[in-house]
């Protein structure tokens, strides 16, 4: 008997020790993301002002608040895909900048370099795009809004042209496409085997 009651107990223990293990691990992943999300912020010329730091704040928030739905969500597949998002979108936008960089296009309307594409609309579209595509128009709309108000921002500020904000949405929604599925997505798909011919149909949820 009392060994009956040592392994129930030893069962409770082993069951919740992982559970708490994952949820704890979750928070620690999206504190982690934060930080680096809000230290991608760049210190502002004089000139700015409060235009351009409210731009710079709306960049950063559009990507870290499509991490937090999918993260309170419970949507682990999708906090995977916003990675894998985020960091195809970044990569491919810093690949052109250095290589746009080296024409006239890469010059900015401040005479500074690495204008073409735009890394603040950039990463805010990446947020826009997975939001859209992952869960829908009544997500991904009003982020695509809070990306539109980035690339205005920036032109204002004479820190891009729009040839420079438009190519960066036209990457986010790219790469989006790419990288991103549908929360409940279905899959068809053809199967062929060596004696027969089939269709497989697939539903995530």
């Amino acid at each position: 008997m009392p060994g009956f009651r040592h392994r129930g107990r030893q069962g409770v223990n082993t069951g919740s020790a992982p559970q708490e293990g994952i949820q704890m691990t979750k928070y620690l992943y999206f504190i982690a993301v934060l930080a680096l999300s809000l230290s991608l912020l760049q210190p502002l010329p004089a000139a700015g002002g409060t235009s351009e730091t409210s731009g710079d704040v709306v960049m950063v928030a559009v990507p870290v608040a499509a991490l937090a739905i999918a993260f309170f969500k419970g949507d682990v597949e999708g906090e995977k895909q916003w990675l894998r998002n985020v960091l195809a979108n970044q990569a491919l936008t810093s690949i052109a900048r250095v290589g746009f960089n080296e024409v006239d296009i890469g010059t900015r309307p401040n005479g500074h370099e690495y204008g073409f594409p735009s890394g603040h609309v950039a990463f805010a579209g990446s947020g826009a795009a997975f939001l859209s595509e992952r869960y829908g128009w009544r997500y991904g709309v009003p982020a695509w809004l809070a990306t539109a108000y980035v690339a205005n921002n920036r032109v204002q500020s004479d820190h891009h042209k729009w040839r420079d904000v438009i190519a960066s949405g036209a990457i986010s929604y790219g790469v989006g496409k790419l990288f991103v599925t549908p929360e409940n997505a279905t899959h068809l798909a053809p199967v062929i085997g060596p004696q027969f011919i089939g269709m497989r149909w697939e539903r995530s949820f």
